[in-house]
């Protein structure tokens, strides 16, 4: 692979509703860059007091609109998801002070329905828990859509199991339904593969479990647990073959990265990511079916790794970017079919990296927005 960096500098349009670049001291859960309906790529990120959000000017760019700032109060933790039909949904985890000084928590949620528009107001999903004393435990939300757009909500709850609400017929929402589990940690994902089925996958002591709806549109049942275990926060899937997904996150003994699929072995990938999460996207490259994975190293820098979609354990070919982030980077393809490498720096700023022609994966100059 190949990475150049010489800081270039793309032309951007601040919108009426633009405002400072935004201190970003991480990044949202899930898929953080995503390409709308219109072609057009929009990025996020938490800030105190809501979000931020750029959005390319045109499909492909080079030009970007933003930071965009989007208020809402109270956010401990954000996740993005995006289904099929391109909507965007926020999950939030919203703790809020009473006047006694007790914390209420819940789940809220919102969707942008076109790339550069207005996001709807903030629903609260409340919180598995009546007790305010178990309520306040009640973990980070993670969510998936499936193919016919159903919203499909998972949290911790404060006995360390697994929650599921969902956006039933009409637009109603169905009661929280317990999945069982016991001694989760945050950091679950949940993916929606192209057969409609929805799995989820969660840290717990020492394993990982996992959950997989017999059919569309069922309840997720408890499938067989993977040990040893990932380190929270660092779980990503990709669906490598229709309906098949290859689960990928950081050893937590500090082995590096690993790759798994339900019923195979784990597959030790390298690489030498930090205490964050990783991106993962297939791409063709010189006629060949590819994974590339991208994550934040030990040194803060993006490291960028390359290898045969289900062949990982032919090897990996890693490089650093030299690029410092924070938090998480992020991978999507631009209305161009492009790999697009995004990642925020220090101060706030976010940078993208788009692939040019070229053999292997060669990716052109880091971009400011």
């Amino acid at each position: 692979m190949v990475m150049r960096d010489r800081s270039a500098r793309a032309p951007r349009r601040r919108s009426a509703a633009a405002v400072p670049a935004p201190p970003v001291t991480g990044t949202a859960a899930g898929s953080w860059l995503v390409r709308g309906k219109d072609g057009r790529l929009t990025a996020y990120a938490p800030r105190e007091g809501g979000l931020a959000r750029w959005t390319e000017t045109r499909p492909g760019g080079p030009g970007w609109s933003g930071p965009d700032f989007l208020p809402v109060a109270d956010l401990t933790h954000l996740s993005v998801a995006q289904g099929t039909d391109t909507y965007v949904h926020f999950l939030g985890r919203r703790e809020r002070r009473r006047a006694d000084g007790a914390a209420e928590v819940d789940v809220v949620h919102a969707i942008q329905y076109q790339s550069g528009r207005p996001v709807t107001e903030w629903r609260s999903l409340g919180n598995p828990h009546r007790e305010p004393d178990r309520a306040v435990r009640c973990g980070a939300p993670t969510a998936a859509v499936d193919a016919a757009g159903t919203v499909h909500v998972f949290v911790r709850n404060a006995g360390g199991g697994l929650m599921m609400r969902r956006e039933g017929r009409g637009g109603a929402w169905e009661p929280w339904a317990d999945l069982r589990g016991t001694d989760l940690r945050d950091g679950s994902v949940a993916t929606a593969a192209s057969t409609g089925r929805i799995e989820v996958l969660a840290p717990a002591d020492g394993a990982a479990l996992h959950w997989v709806q017999p059919e569309p549109g069922t309840v997720p049942q408890r499938s067989h647990d993977v040990r040893p275990g990932p380190l929270p926060g660092s779980v990503a899937a990709l669906e490598t073959a229709p309906g098949r997904l290859t689960w990928f996150w950081t050893d937590p003994v500090g082995a590096g990265l690993v790759c798994h699929r339900l019923g195979g072995w784990s597959v030790p990938l390298g690489g030498t990511p930090s205490d964050g999460g990783h991106a993962v996207l297939r791409a063709l490259l010189d006629g060949y079916d590819c994974t590339v994975i991208a994550h934040r190293g030990v040194t803060g820098s993006v490291l960028v790794g390359v290898c045969g979609t289900e062949d990982e354990s032919a090897g990996v070919w890693w490089t650093d970017t030299g690029r410092t982030c924070v938090g998480d980077p992020a991978l999507a393809h631009d209305a161009q079919g492009r790999l697009v490498l995004a990642a925020f720096g220090p101060d706030g700023g976010l940078w993208v990296a788009r692939q040019e022609s070229g053999q292997g994966l060669v990716l052109a100059d880091w971009v400011r927005v």
